[in-house]
C-alpha cells in the first residue's frame, strides 16, 4: 500500500512538473537588439523591462542591447562581434526587435554607408532563418536633438530612415516608427540623444502597440 501511495505521489508531481514546463514553453520570447538606447544603462526601467510588463505573463522579454554598437560590420564597434548577438541566436526567440543605426551615423562609421542596407538585410535574415522563424521588427531611430559624438540628425533623418524602410521591404520585416512620436519632444531625452525614463516608456508603448497590432491582424 505504501508503495502504491509513493508511486501515486510521484506520478502527480511528474504531471505537475510537466504542466509547468509546458506553461513555460508557451511564453512568447521577445529579443530586444540594439545599442545604448536599448541597453538603457542608468535608467530606472529600460524599455525592454517596461515592454515585458505591458505584454504580460505570457511573454518573456530579454534585453540584448550593447552601448555604442553599430549595425555596420565595418563600424568601430559592430554588434555582430558581440556575445549578445550570439546569445540572441542561441535563445531562438519568437520576436526580434532591432533598434540600430544611430551610432552608424558617426563619420568614422558612415563612410561605409554603402554597406548599410546589405549588412542590415544580413542581420535580419540571420534571425529569420532561426528554427523559431521569428517575426522581426525594425525600429526607426529616435530623432537626434543635439548632434554629439559624431551622431547627427541629418544622417538619421535623410539616410538611415529611408534605408530602414527599404530593408523592411526587402526582408518583409515589420517596422516600428519611433521617430515620429519623439518629434518636438527633446524633454524625453536626458542629453539630446538617449531617452530618459519617460522616453524609454514611450518606446516600450510603441513597440507594444506594434506587436499587438500584428497579433490582432493574424487572428482576423
Amino acid at each position: 500500500m505504501r508503495k502504491q501511495i509513493t508511486f501515486l505521489t510521484f506520478a502527480i508531481v511528474l504531471v505537475l512538473l510537466q504542466s509547468l514546463g509546458a506553461y513555460a514553453q508557451l511564453k512568447v520570447k521577445v529579443a530586444c537588439v540594439g545599442n545604448s538606447i536599448t541597453e538603457g544603462a542608468g535608467l530606472k526601467q529600460t524599455y525592454p523591462e517596461e515592454l515585458e510588463e505591458l505584454l504580460g505573463d505570457q511573454y518573456e522579454v530579454k534585453n540584448f542591447g550593447v552601448s555604442g554598437r553599430t549595425l555596420l560590420k565595418k563600424g568601430d564597434f559592430p554588434y555582430w562581434n558581440e556575445d549578445k548577438y550570439n546569445q540572441v541566436l542561441a535563445w531562438n526567440p519568437d520576436i526580434v526587435v532591432i533598434k540600430l543605426g544611430t551610432n552608424d551615423t558617426k563619420p568614422q562609421n558612415w563612410k561605409y554607408k554603402k554597406d548599410f542596407v546589405k549588412d542590415y538585410v544580413a542581420l535580419v535574415k540571420s534571425f529569420q532563418c532561426l528554427p523559431s522563424r521569428p517575426q522581426v521588427y525594425l525600429a526607426y531611430p529616435v530623432p537626434v536633438f543635439e548632434d554629439k559624438w559624431g551622431i547627427n540628425e541629418k544622417a538619421v533623418k535623410n539616410e538611415v530612415l529611408p534605408a530602414v524602410k527599404k530593408i523592411a521591404r526587402k526582408t518583409k520585416a515589420k517596422t516600428i516608427d519611433l521617430y515620429t512620436p519623439f518629434l518636438g519632444k527633446a524633454e524625453l531625452t536626458y542629453d539630446g540623444i538617449h531617452p530618459n525614463d519617460a522616453g524609454a516608456a514611450l518606446i516600450a508603448q510603441e513597440v507594444y502597440k506594434a506587436i499587438k497590432s500584428v497579433e490582432a491582424a493574424a487572428v482576423k
